[in-house]
């Protein structure tokens, strides 16, 4: 019998992604169709200033530097889209249950070591604590009422600290009270903590600590939520 062949998944095409971050973006954004073409207006228009500005002045340079604005035009459209459509993504993610493990996973790079699961959850509130590990130490988040938190929390700093003796460690709750990070700025955020770990240390300690992380995943707790019901797909 033949054995079956499983076809890699089909991606989606540049032009498919365009689309579809212009269809998530629009539907916040009513008047992005005008920006859009104002940015294109506006890279025309200064690739034809200048073709008129330098000489000689002849109709082929002023038409070269029109395309070379049209292409300008393009590249602040495409600036102006994604800049917009994260805007959009983290207004939908601002508050769901799973958007913390989304940010750790996809914001912060291969020089932070995280998982878009809790290490940490109340599976009756869903209140939950995450963990990012990297250069500036141990970052726990937490996500939910602040005020439940406070065991999740100093459970997990405790665990840490008994296999990380020494090594930084910062807590951060998102939400937009006192103290609290937005989940807009939590990437910035980790990313800005002071570098305080070497990266042999750095090593040492993801596997110390993932020797006594306990999982979590048989629990009733938010997975972490699919970015492509968040977001649309950006291009490549």
């Amino acid at each position: 019998m033949a054995s079956r062949s499983s076809a890699p998944e089909k991606r989606p095409g540049f032009f498919s992604q365009i689309r579809s971050l212009y269809t998530f973006t629009k539907g916040e954004f009513r008047w992005l169709p005008w920006a859009l073409i104002g940015a294109l207006v506006v890279g025309v228009g200064v690739g034809v200033l200048i073709g008129f500005l330098i000489p000689p002045v002849a109709l082929w340079s002023i038409i070269l530097w029109g395309v070379s604005g049209l292409l300008l035009g393009l590249l602040l459209a495409m600036i102006l889209l994604t800049r917009l459509s994260t805007r959009v993504m983290y207004k939908k993610l601002d508050g769901m249950p799973g958007a913390t493990g989304h940010i750790l996973s996809t914001g912060l790079g291969r020089r932070w070591v995280t998982s878009d699961m809790p290490v940490g959850v109340n599976p009756r509130t869903q209140d939950a604590v995450y963990r990012a590990v990297g250069r500036g130490g141990v970052v726990i988040i937490g996500e939910g009422a602040r005020g439940r938190l406070t065991r999740l929390v100093s459970d997990e700093r405790k665990k840490v600290s008994r296999v990380a003796s020494g090594v930084n460690v910062e807590v951060l709750y998102v939400g937009h009270g006192e103290g609290e990070v937005p989940i807009s700025k939590l990437a910035k955020t980790i990313k800005a903590l002071p570098k305080t770990v070497d990266r042999a240390t750095l090593a040492a300690v993801v596997k110390r600590i993932d020797s006594v992380s306990q999982s979590v995943t048989s629990l009733p707790i938010p997975k972490g939520i699919d970015p492509l019901r968040a977001r649309a797909q950006r291009p490549r």
